[in-house]
């Protein structure tokens, strides 16, 4: 997302709101999260945004999803399961990468953990590996529709798959329109990537691994009896801060 993109779907989020002067507030607020002054945004209308997330500031553009504060949530839920000595030789998988912001993280939190990052998007792939390369991530990034385009188990599965309904999308707000279609569309029901993924796990994935998923408002006990019904046990399920449903885990093996 360019500086001029930001503006104006923040304009029109702060207006729906019906805060005062909405154009002139997010030019302040932007201006001081870039060091900026007001009037030199006009000057830098082209240029890119970086995206904090977990402390480090990630490259974001239309190529892939734009991470969300709730997805820290889902980072600090497995990095709580992954002590620094069960990381080292074991391998995580990043299904849907995007950007790489989940890879990346892990990747820099736990040293010694064998990183796989997999998207079906050639060019979130290259996003990724800008990212990666930016911020000294050693990473293995593929090709792949989920996990069906690597190698081996892993002890460690996390996804953050597309998950809207496809009669959903026309309606969603402009500013999450920036994003790629193939990041949001999750199928009739929003969950067709969700289930498939996890009915292709129990080949993947080590003795006693675990897994974490985000998924969307009203999703997560139908994604709980998705892991049930492939033997998944320790299900777990955990809220936002807003109080959604948002995160679940699940152990197998």
């Amino acid at each position: 997302m360019t500086v001029l993109e930001l503006l104006q779907s923040t304009t029109v989020y702060f207006s729906k709101r019906q805060i005062e002067n909405p154009r002139l507030n997010i030019e302040h607020l932007l201006a001081d999260a870039l060091g900026k002054k007001r009037i030199e945004l006009y000057l830098e209308f082209d240029r890119e945004i970086h995206w904090d997330f977990f402390g480090r500031p990630f490259k974001t553009d239309r190529r892939a999803l734009i991470p969300r504060p709730e997805t820290e949530l889902l980072v600090e839920t497995l990095l709580q399961e992954i002590s620094p000595g069960e990381a080292s030789g074991s391998r995580l998988a990043d299904v849907g990468t995007g950007s790489g912001v989940l890879a990346i993280t892990f990747a820099l939190e736990r040293s010694g953990l064998k990183v796989v990052g997999l998207d079906i998007s050639d060019e979130a792939l290259t996003l990724a590996r800008e990212n990666a390369t930016r911020l000294g991530a050693c990473i293995a990034f593929f090709h792949s529709d989920l996990l069906d385009g690597v190698d081996g188990t892993f002890n460690w599965v996390v996804a953050n798959l597309p998950y809207i309904a496809t009669g959903d999308l026309p309606g969603l707000p402009k500013e999450v329109k920036f994003d790629p279609k193939i990041a949001l569309d999750g199928g009739e029901d929003g969950l067709t990537i969700v289930e498939r993924l996890i009915e292709s796990l129990p080949g993947k994935l080590s003795s006693n691994s675990l897994v974490a998923l985000e998924v969307g408002q009203g999703q997560a006990q139908r994604v709980a009896g998705f892991f049930a019904r492939q033997s998944f046990r320790d299900i777990t399920i955990k809220k936002d801060y807003q109080g959604i449903e948002r995160i679940l885990t699940a152990r197998y093996g």
